[in-house]
């Protein structure tokens, strides 16, 4: 018996070691890891710069909290800044702490308490990051949650004018929906959230979680789509593995967060910022972003002649952020995968979705073209005329 809460519906495989895109079990079997920690591992698992970077830490110092300055914070923001339209950071441990800090720093700053963010959304699960989450099933059986939150349909223009008014402080959205089905932000949306922040002054906030540290083959999403956000928030790739998320936050914002006004106990810690710098300078390079955008082209191609199966719908995402939307629930179809050695996951309920490591091989994806493919195929004959 667990003497774990059961929080998680785990699947019967016990991860021991990994590498790269390789992830081995107890047994002894290896996978192909699309999974990639959740778009965690953006580097793989056991990338030696990051490990070397941690190493180095943990003999040094590992935690002396935010009372004193800490150079690996200083390093780290400065990066994060320089590759954004950022000015200044908030490190804490998670993406949901991130957005929770972006809500605050959003209300202290307007003075305003209403945030438009979008059905389908996820931000995260403390009641905050919760109550800006557009999904029923995540706020199900918690009581009255943070008020003041309008949920609309991502790229629907019409519904955004409605929604915003002069008591709103922000709009928070992501400009690929993760948890939400891998759904694109168009040009026109964009441009409808570009002109309504600056009719109303509100804020916008983008949650980088995700799609962020080059997952979509620039350092952040929001570059491809046009737009200007005052927040971003990240964690995911940021550590790959190592616990740490951040907010970034443009210079208007830097009186509304000053001493007392918020903080973290281990947000910002050494080795975390270890983690970080070497993901950061390793992750920024042109070389890196230019194959993940190659990368992503050349397997998104290959996956969508899997569009003349009758029960894929449609591919669809950026970079090395792609889903496979389907005619019918995807549990087995992952099932399949995972036995014929490949991790893949949902985004919902009918879409599959794809993360694999920045620096997987053409090899690997090869591989996997010819795993998923197989599997789609053999399940669409299966289903026929069902469907």
């Amino acid at each position: 018996m667990s003497a774990l809460f059961p929080t998680y519906a785990r699947w019967n495989i016990k991860p021991e070691t990994g590498i790269g895109s390789t992830l081995i079990d107890a047994s002894g079997k290896e996978y192909l890891d699309f999974i990639s920690g959740i778009a965690v591992c953006n580097l793989g698992h056991c990338h030696p710069k990051v490990i070397s970077a941690v190493q180095k830490q943990l003999e040094k110092l590992w935690h002396v909290s935010n009372l004193f300055e800490i150079e690996g914070q200083e390093k780290v923001a400065q990066l994060l800044v320089d590759h954004s339209v950022g000015d200044y950071v908030f490190f804490c441990n998670s993406g949901a702490e991130a957005n929770e800090a972006a809500i605050k720093l959003a209300r202290k700053s307007t003075g305003k308490h209403h945030i438009v963010s979008m059905k389908n959304s996820f931000h995260g699960r403390t009641l905050g990051s919760m109550a800006a989450t557009g999904q029923d099933k995540i706020h199900q059986g918690f009581g009255p949650l943070l008020t003041e939150f309008t949920y609309i349909e991502m790229n629907n223009a019409s519904s955004l004018k409605e929604a915003v008014t002069e008591d709103t402080a922000a709009i928070m959205v992501e400009v690929i929906q993760g948890e939400g089905g891998i759904r694109l932000m168009t040009e026109e949306f964009a441009s409808a959230l570009k002109a309504i922040c600056e009719q109303y002054g509100c804020l916008l906030i983008i949650d980088e979680v995700q799609t962020g540290i080059g997952r979509t083959g620039t350092a952040f999403a929001y570059e491809q789509f046009g737009l200007d956000p005052d927040m971003i928030t990240l964690a995911k790739g940021l550590g790959n593995g190592f616990p740490v998320g951040a907010l970034i936050g443009k210079e208007g914002l830097k009186e509304a967060f000053t001493p007392g006004s918020h903080g973290s106990t281990f947000g910002g810690n050494p080795l975390a910022m270890a983690a970080a710098e070497a993901v950061l300078n390793e992750v920024f390079t042109l070389p890196l972003l230019e194959s993940v955008q190659a990368k992503g082209k050349w397997f998104k191609a290959e996956l969508e002649s899997l569009n003349s199966l009758s029960l894929v719908e449609e591919v669809r995402g950026k970079g090395l952020m792609l889903g496979i939307a389907c005619e019918i629930e995807v549990a087995p179809i992952i099932e399949a995968c995972r036995e014929k050695g490949l991790l893949v996951l949902p985004a919902g309920p009918k879409v599959l979705r794809l993360l694999p490591p920045l620096i997987v091989t053409d090899k690997e994806l090869k591989k996997a073209t010819d795993i998923l493919t197989d599997v789609l195929t053999t399940i669409d004959a299966k289903q026929g005329v069902n469907l």
